[in-house]
């Protein structure tokens, strides 16, 4: 387990491939996150890639002003849909893109995503509203 904010920035910074790869698959407490989010934002790239990152402090890095911490954050499996409808939201396209291609995207959200500025994310949303209904229709 990650003890501190130092300490993972230690492992995330380590020339050790063991250290290293730690940065990105031991938990940490919630507020060892928080201290890492707040003190080191130039870390906050890296706690979105940590598998075991908690979804509150998915939440925190869901409003990041960096987009590539957000797309990061779009990637997770275990994101909940109020995260994933803020994300539908995001004026990056490759963020809503991922949100459409999303497996738990809510269909209200999808629905909302058909209208997107962008044509790719339109299209990915008709096609997974149009694969839903019809696995509805064959149930």
């Amino acid at each position: 387990m990650i003890e501190s904010a130092e300490e993972f920035i230690r492992l995330r910074l380590s020339d050790d491939p063991d250290e290293y790869n730690k940065a990105s698959t031991e938990p940490a407490s919630p507020e060892v996150w928080t201290e890492v989010v707040q003190q080191h934002p130039e870390a906050r790239f890296w706690v979105a890639h940590n598998k075991t990152v908690p979804v509150e402090i998915l939440r925190l890095l869901a409003a990041d002003p960096d987009p590539r911490v957000r797309y990061v954050v779009a990637t997770k499996r275990k994101l909940p849909p109020d995260v994933l409808t803020d994300l539908a939201a995001d004026p990056d396209e490759s963020i809503r893109l991922t949100v459409a291609r999303h497996k738990r995207t809510p269909l209200p959200v999808l629905e909302r995503l058909q209208s997107d500025t962008w044509d790719q994310v339109r299209e990915v949303a008709r096609d997974r509203i149009q694969k839903a209904t019809d696995r509805r229709k064959s149930s």
